[in-house]
């Protein structure tokens, strides 16, 4: 049971090699789909295990498992939303590496120590570097992309090998546990400091938090919409995880490390939003959102309190939706695969009336507008960032959400715009009708009833 949704996702993995294995071509969406329930299920089940396994780098408690939900949450949505047999080469090998990938994610949540985070950092993301160059109608600039992806994803590693190197160093020890409580001898040098930053630099890489956001774009673009669904959504949960799983064990912040995270975070949010006001490729759009919605993520952290570590826990998981609701409709709108630009939402509404209103929710939210989870995640960060004294990040980031309403709305005023360029209707099926209706709905559920899910990330912090 203690690592149950571990054990399954490796299953579930190592039967999609089994069948990379077979030469025969076969449908795999069904039994991909019928096993990421099961995934989700057993992340269910395991949501009250406890325990400390392999002499105490990893740690099972209530905080690993609810993120290990969440996380299964983003695979099976993901696997739901993908029904193109020829958007990606080698069928089995893709839903194999997206497998491995949460594997190591859910790793990464339960660790507690440096070795074993590098390690669960390192499964997940070869296994994304793999997947990226599978798009079928690939090009060079696609492939140039995948090669950006692997190269920079290298270099993160370096750099935080070096500040793991620096924290064992100073503390003579890899658990984050020992590190912490050394911390108050050695936290006010500038080498701490720089070690800390160094260290966390592999989670900015996985938010796209500026200085470490410049892959986002390239590789959203390059990348299939399926395979960019899930590298913009779920390690960005794990990464907020660790984060978050740090500031819990420091306890009390560092005035200086503080100071650059603010620093951070403002540039991560005006970047993110003004370079996102001139993009006219919707994926590109998307990158630029995440880099800033990074930014909003920061405020939370720096309270370094209960309360901020669960506003980031909703947050994360209101992004997760509502950024997958944004690719479900790229997803559909490009039945052929191809990127699309924001002048293709035009008329929209006309010709697939869900779509439209699945968008526009989807916008909404991420624009931060009432009554969705984005208005209410943002309010929460906003709120314990004020609360901690941080006012001119707040300040920073109001004016930066409503840089952001511009393009957000752009984008439902062009899909509910009169200019169509094309007017063939778009005709879902039942169970695509139903992912939009389920997408709409928990965004606006969220923002109306946040306390339940506010309160259950909580407790476990």
């Amino acid at each position: 049971m203690t690592l149950l949704p571990e054990i399954y996702i490796l299953s579930f993995s190592v039967l999609f090699l089994f069948l990379s294995l077979g030469k025969g071509r076969r449908s795999l969406f069904v039994p991909a789909r019928v096993l990421a329930v099961g995934g989700v299920a057993a992340a269910l089940f395991s949501l009250n295990a406890e325990g400390l396994l392999f002499v105490g780098a990893y740690r099972v408690d209530g905080f690993s498992q609810i993120f290990k939900l969440v996380l299964t949450i983003g695979l099976a949505l993901v696997i739901f939303m993908f029904n193109k047999e020829d958007e990606v080469e080698k069928m089995p090998e893709f839903f194999m590496f997206l497998g491995l990938s949460t594997l190591g994610l859910s790793i990464l949540v339960s660790s507690v120590e440096l070795i074993s985070i590098l390690i669960s950092l390192e499964i997940s993301s070869f296994s994304l570097y793999a997947i990226v160059p599978l798009r079928r109608t690939k090009t060079t600039a696609h492939l140039e992309a995948a090669i950006k992806y692997l190269f920079f994803g290298a270099i993160s590693t370096g750099i935080m090998l070096y500040g793991m190197g620096y924290l064992y160093g100073m503390a003579h020890s890899t658990y984050l546990a020992d590190i912490v409580a050394q911390m108050p001898s050695f936290g006010d040098r500038p080498l701490a400091i720089l070690a800390i930053i160094l260290t966390m630099s592999a989670f900015f890489f996985k938010l796209s938090l500026f200085p470490l956001h410049f892959w986002a774009p390239d590789i959203y673009e390059g990348a299939s919409d399926a395979t960019t669904a899930f590298i913009a959504t779920v390690p960005k949960v794990a990464g907020a995880a660790l984060l978050i799983r740090l500031t819990m064990l420091a306890g009390l912040p560092l005035t200086q490390l503080t100071m650059l995270l603010m620093v951070l975070a403002a540039f991560s949010m005006t970047l993110g939003n003004l370079v996102g006001l001139v993009q006219q490729d919707l994926k590109r759009l998307v990158a630029y959102s995440g880099i800033a919605h990074a930014g909003y993520l920061m405020l939370g952290l720096l309270s370094f309190n209960k309360a901020g570590n669960a506003a980031v826990a909703y947050y994360i998981t209101v992004y997760l939706i509502m950024n997958l609701a944004l690719f479900y409709v790229m997803m559909l709108l490009s039945r052929n695969g191809e990127n699309l630009k924001i002048a293709d939402l035009g008329g929209l509404a006309r010709r697939a009336p869900l779509l439209a209103f699945t968008l526009a929710v989807a916008a909404f939210s991420l624009a931060g507008i009432p009554p969705t989870g984005g208005f209410t995640g943002k309010f929460f960060l906003f709120v314990t960032a004020f609360r901690a004294g941080h006012l001119p990040i707040v300040i920073i980031a109001a004016v930066n959400t409503v840089i952001s309403v511009f393009y957000y709305l752009n984008l439902v005023r062009i899909s509910y715009s009169r200019e169509i360029k094309d007017e063939t209707p778009l005709r879902l099926s039942f169970s695509e009708k139903a992912l939009c209706w389920l997408f709409s709905l928990a965004i606006i559920l969220l923002g109306l009833l946040p306390l339940n899910v506010l309160e259950m990330f909580s407790q476990v912090m």
